[in-house]
């Protein structure tokens, strides 16, 4: 498949609604496809249709690596707790920020074959629901920031030397 290019922030389209999807269509799952491989090659744990400047209601999301999750028209419909932590945004490079989210999430969206499910996460997985989940409205994490955004770290494992 392909790697498209992300979407940054100032960048309209993400600010936008994004459309329903009725039917599951050759170039859609073209763009479930490219949507994965755009989220891996950047090393994310999740992906929105309108990153890659698609304005359909279309979520991809993986925070194992080892198991994707495609959600088609989710919603999240039951929350509860809550934990803060730091958030990053492959649309927003090179930052981060505190956000507030629930730290349990029930989600219900169609998978590719276009049959409903649910999807239940807690602690970062629920975080990445709640995330992707705003791209969809045309909404950022940097709208949630407690305080100030701040540069990210990037950790580098290194080798002790003896």
């Amino acid at each position: 498949m392909a790697i498209r290019n992300i979407r940054e922030i100032g960048e309209e389209v993400l600010t936008k609604k994004c459309k329903v999807v009725t039917e599951m269509t050759p170039r859609t799952r073209e763009l479930i496809e490219d949507m994965l491989d755009t989220m891996y090659e950047a090393n994310g744990v999740g992906l929105a249709a309108p990153q890659v400047g698609i304005l359909k209601r279309i979520v991809v999301i993986d925070t194992t690596g080892e198991d994707p999750h495609i959600l088609i028209n989710p919603r999240i419909v039951e929350t509860s707790g809550e934990q803060v932590g730091q958030e990053a945004c492959l649309s927003v490079p090179g930052k981060t920020g505190q956000v507030t989210r629930p730290n349990y999430v029930k989600a219900v969206a169609l998978d590719v074959n276009m049959k409903e499910y649910e999807l239940e996460g807690t602690e970062l997985l629920a975080r990445a629901i709640c995330h992707e989940l705003d791209h969809l409205d045309g909404h950022l994490y940097v709208e949630k920031v407690e305080g100030s955004l701040e540069e990210a770290t990037v950790e580098v494992e290194m080798d002790e030397e003896e």
